[in-house]
């Protein structure tokens, strides 16, 4: 990606974009060992912290609303939705992060802000001042300045880390963020007994702290804004960003694919799935909690093994196999039957072969669409993606629970499983299954985008 706008239709590598001495010497793109960079070793260990604080809050949060504050089934809902609802507004918080200079520096301040909005829930819980619409205020800030902190994350990560190891770093990053999601729950939960709720979120409060500490310790040399504040108006440059999303083949068939899934996962999603292995698969809760445990391992499993597979199989094939791979698994739960072992045994399977296909789609996914976007666009691309592929979920969620009131819950797990896969229809006719490796990305800048565009020579495809 150029740190500077390119002639239209000019052509080079994207390795040699950056520009020289972009990173750290020893640390080139052809040979890149992030093993040895400390840089991108303290980023890790960041994201790292923040996501296991983050399992103890998608616990603690709903908690405080129901055990402190009483709150009932609706309430929590939208608790729920107020966290995901300023991704509605990550168009133009896209545009507006692209106009600085220091993203890494906003990343922090986001780190910063977070910490201190949950911090303020056990103060007013120790002072008997806590109050529904205070839990609501801080689910919706503290969703504000995460979407700061993830359209800022792009340009930061395509900076830091080489484009020879995109995947490897995804890999690394997805790793530790399922481990988080096997061991954070637990965890959460004893803290959540041991401390209540609101004190539990302390924890994850701290890890805020901790995150942006080690997020604001290494250097990069970050490329200029693409306009300054004085230059096109938000809207205007927010819809820069999404007119290039959508005028570009590789992009435009990310992000259909990703809201596709996206949208038919979220019918069932965790709730739903939890609702249907009490009800239908007559589970006791410790089992429910051991077969999703289990289950968890399978993104832990998918998230090692990514690269390997992209090397063997081509980076674009298996995101189209990912994408089939993590909707497709719902339909062998809603065959599930027999006795509790082989009920318990295909809800853990179940989850294993989903989380194995969905960091199989992600880790490839997202190193292909942190090369496909130039460094001029990269806050507003995530933006666009940000405000569509987040934005749908909450939609996906109304229709499930719409669906499964009407059709029952085995039917919302076969349609999950026919619609999410169905994505792959996205990818089929776009570039997407003919990229090999990332060196072999190759752009074309449709006609009326703005001319940022980076290409490399594309080697011949797979047949």
């Amino acid at each position: 990606m150029p740190a500077a706008r390119q002639p239209r239709g000019a052509r080079h590598d994207v390795r040699a974009s950056r520009g020289p001495g972009r990173w750290r010497a020893g640390v080139t793109a052809a040979t890149a060992s992030l093993w040895h960079d400390r840089r991108f070793l303290r980023f890790w260990a960041g994201q790292t912290v923040s996501q296991f604080g983050d399992r103890i809050s998608d616990l603690a949060l709903p908690l405080v609303a129901v055990a402190a504050l009483d709150a009932s089934a609706g309430e929590v809902a939208r608790l729920t939705a107020l966290v995901w609802t300023p991704n509605l507004l990550a168009l133009l918080l896209g545009a507006w992060v692209d106009r600085h200079r220091a993203k890494r520096v906003l990343m922090v301040y986001a780190d910063l802000l977070r910490a201190a909005l949950l911090l303020t829930l056990p103060v007013a819980y120790a002072l008997g001042a806590l109050t529904l619409f205070h839990l609501y205020a801080v689910a919706l800030l503290t969703g504000t300045a995460a979407v700061v902190f993830n359209t800022a994350y792009s340009a930061v990560f395509a900076h830091l880390v080489p484009p020879a190891s995109y995947l490897d770093a995804n890999s690394k990053l997805s790793v530790t963020r399922s481990a988080s999601f096997v061991v954070g729950p637990a965890a959460g939960g004893g803290l959540v007994q041991a401390l209540t709720a609101p004190v539990a979120v302390v924890a994850d409060a701290l890890s805020f702290v901790a995150s942006a500490y080690l997020v604001g310790l290494p250097r990069i040399d970050e490329p200029a804004p693409a306009a300054d504040r004085s230059g096109p108006s938000l809207p205007r440059q927010a819809r820069e960003g999404l007119v290039f999303v959508v005028r570009d083949p590789v992009l435009r068939a990310s992000l259909g694919c990703s809201a596709t899934v996206n949208f038919f996962t979220f019918l069932t999603g965790t709730g739903l799935l939890v609702l249907f292995a009490e009800r239908d698969l007559r589970l006791q809760p410790g089992v429910i909690g051991l077969a999703f445990g289990i289950g968890s391992t399978g993104a832990l499993l998918g998230a090692v093994t990514a690269p390997a597979i992209s090397r063997w199989t081509g980076i674009g094939r298996s995101v189209a196999v990912g994408a089939v791979l993590f909707p497709a698994p719902y339909a062998l739960a809603a065959f599930a039957d027999g006795p509790a072992w082989a009920r318990a045994g295909t809800l853990a399977a179940t989850q294993f072969l989903a989380g194995f296909g969905v960091m199989l789609f992600d880790v490839n996914l997202n190193s292909l669409d942190t090369a496909a976007a130039p460094d001029g666009l990269r806050s507003r691309v995530a933006g666009a993606y940000s405000t569509v592929n987040y934005g749908i979920r909450p939609l996906g969620a109304l229709a499930g629970g719409g669906l499964a009131t009407v059709a029952g819950l085995r039917t919302t797990l076969i349609v999950t499983a026919v619609g999410g896969a169905l994505s792959v229809l996205w990818l089929l006719p776009s570039p997407i299954p003919g990229i090999r490796s990332l060196d072999e990305l190759k752009r074309a800048a449709p006609e009326g985008t703005p001319p940022v565009a980076c290409e490399a020579e594309r080697a011949p495809g797979p047949d």
